[in-house]
């Protein structure tokens, strides 16, 4: 996925860049993109929790699959501040519901850029023929992510729970 805001660039995930980033921290990658080459930095703190993921992500790496995926790249420094997407590749479950996921680096949190950028990913999901809902869970000890999805329209729709994260919410927001 590739989007501008007007605080961020949202670049697809790459092949090169999952593996730079499991080689080293921080690292560059020189990313083409429809406006030209953008050379980003990623730093330490980039991705996050999902860190851990990286390895199998990159063993079973599928363009296609990574398409409704997207690191964070603030505009004015070109650093990789966060990354987010739909899980499982944007695939829809039997009633039409996709389910997103973001994070952002610590230093990014509280400025705004994750309902700027996931504002990007849900309209685009939704405009999807056979979408009828977009989906997230938040951890109840992560307030912050809950006033992004509250802000994007989102209602709580249920609970759920998770190994890692505990108590989850879960949030919808329909066509």
């Amino acid at each position: 996925m590739y989007a501008r805001t007007p605080r961020l660039i949202l670049v697809p995930l790459t092949r090169e860049v999952l593996a730079g980033r499991l080689a080293q921290a921080p690292f560059t990658a020189t990313l083409t993109t429809p406006d030209g080459p953008l050379t980003v930095t990623y730093p330490p703190a980039w991705p996050g929790d999902l860190l851990p993921l990286l390895p199998a992500r990159l063993a079973a790496f599928d363009p296609e699959r990574e398409r409704w995926s997207a690191t964070l790249v603030e505009r004015a420094t070109a650093a990789a501040v966060g990354q987010m997407g739909a899980r499982g590749g944007g695939t829809l479950d039997e009633a039409g519901d996709v389910e997103i996921g973001y994070g952002l680096n610590p230093a990014a949190w509280g400025r705004g850029y994750a309902t700027e950028a996931v504002g990007v990913l849900v309209t685009a999901l939704l405009a999807r023929p056979g979408v009828r809902r977009v989906t997230a869970r938040t951890a109840l000890i992560n307030p912050a992510s809950a006033r992004v999805l509250e802000k994007l329209g989102f209602g709580r729709v249920g609970t759920d729970w998770d190994r890692d994260d505990g108590d989850l919410t879960v949030w919808a927001r329909a066509k």
